[in-house]
């Protein structure tokens, strides 16, 4: 295929020239990991109200799905760099995040969904590890702009689901649309397999060599290799700062949207149309933002692009706590949408470019396990707050975690020095 023969000639010059196909392939496939995800978020007050669950409860449930996520991240990393075949590991993984809202249609038993939602956390941490290195290397000198396609994918999946199933919950049960909803999963994955099952990243290592240094195409390591790199890599200064930078972001990303719908559902009485109309206009901002931001970031610099949009997600979320419940609210859900969701491609873009390009899979799946994390305290917290204090007041908490999360990128070191380990 002449994308792959391009793309394993390492050429920075060709990349203008490349076909898009696997980026769009890979695009589409991200929108719906995004998809199932919030498709749940928005059948999360009618299940809460079906087994008569707390906010702690119905925070907890979110808690498990991403401490899942957490745990599988860094072998999931592993696997990516010891592994060629991306194209079949990408179609596994959206199968596994598919497949287990399948499950939930058939379970009255709260342990049963959390042990569905821990399944699908595993299966999307085998996604990001792949997809996003993968298009970082075929693409060098547009990995904002590659990267913020990838995103958009994710917003359009984030954003289009709650308009369809906020649609079909009018007419069908939860438990209906589940079924439905695994279809446009396995579809996709079926889709990626024939068309991507056959793609290879890293060429063969010849016997006795060792892992070059300086190509975009770094062989497919060992795992003695694949060890040495690990240890360097949590030496390194600028994956823990911007891990732990992505781990607040996170927080404050999942939090909201386990508790926005249930803000707009029992504080303002919005119907479930309503309700994913307004998710729909979170997402739809981040959408605009993401190639914005991706293409700024490529021109500008990660940094100032990441600190603009951190800082305005606080300002905004601190706008929403006081808006209480007036219309105002909902405009500022879209106003956040566009800076909360704009700076997650810079983020994975900029911490590539501060790792081994051979340790890639495993640089994104840290980041990616640590905002897991970082994801699975957020709703926990946000439902102990709420429990205790109303719902109004976990939004002063969300603006506190972005405020964070800028915190750690102001402690970013700058060009060469990014590359230094930690000593």
């Amino acid at each position: 295929m002449r994308s792959d023969t391009l793309a394993a000639t390492g050429g920075t010059g060709d990349s203008s020239v490349r076909s898009f196909r696997e980026v769009w392939l890979i695009t589409i496939g991200h929108s719906l990991t995004h998809w199932y995800p919030a498709t749940f978020y928005l059948l999360l007050p009618i299940i809460g109200n079906e087994l008569g669950l707390s906010f702690s409860q119905i925070g907890f449930i979110m808690t498990c799905q991403y401490i899942a996520g957490a745990v599988a991240n860094v072998p999931g990393g592993m696997l990516v760099d010891t592994v060629g075949r991306k194209g079949l590991l990408m179609a596994v993984s959206l199968f596994w995040v598919g497949f287990p809202y399948l499950l939930m249609s058939f379970t009255h038993s709260y342990l049963m969904l959390l042990l569905c939602v821990a399944m699908v956390g595993v299966g999307n941490s085998l996604w990001h590890p792949t997809a996003i290195p993968t298009l970082a290397r075929r693409f060098p000198d547009r990995k904002g702009l590659v990267l913020s396609m990838h995103g958009m994918g994710g917003n359009a999946g984030d954003a289009i689901a709650p308009l369809v199933v906020g649609s079909l919950l009018a007419v069908l049960s939860w438990r209906e649309v589940v079924v439905l909803n695994v279809v446009p999963g396995l579809l996709m994955s079926l889709l990626l397999l024939v068309f991507l099952g056959t793609m290879r990243l890293g060429r063969k290592q010849p016997a006795g060599a060792t892992v070059a240094a300086s190509t975009d195409d770094p062989p497919v390591q060992s795992l003695a290799d694949y060890a040495k790199g690990l240890r360097e890599l949590f030496r390194n200064r600028s994956l823990i700062l911007l891990s732990t930078s992505g781990a607040f972001r996170s927080m404050t990303q999942n939090a909201l949207l386990t508790f926005l719908p249930l803000f707009l559902a029992r504080e303002l009485g919005y119907s479930p149309f309503l309700i994913g109309a307004s998710m729909f206009a979170l997402q739809a901002a981040g959408f605009a933002a993401a190639p914005v931001a991706g293409h700024l970031s490529d021109r500008l610099g990660r940094r100032s692009v990441m600190m603009t949009s951190m800082a305005m997600t606080a300002v905004v979320l601190l706008f929403m706590a006081l808006a209480g419940k007036s219309q105002a609210f909902v405009v500022f859900v879209a106003v956040l949408g566009f800076f909360l969701y704009a700076i997650r491609p810079v983020i994975q873009a900029w911490l590539l470019e501060t790792t081994p390009k051979n340790m890639g899979g495993s640089s994104i799946g840290i980041l990616f396990g640590t905002q897991s994390l970082g994801a699975s305290v957020g709703p926990l917290i946000g439902g102990l707050i709420a429990d205790r204090y109303g719902l109004g007041a976990t939004f002063y908490f969300l603006a506190g975690t972005i405020v964070c999360a800028n915190l750690f990128i102001l402690l970013m070191p700058r060009g060469e020095a990014a590359l230094v380990p930690v000593p």
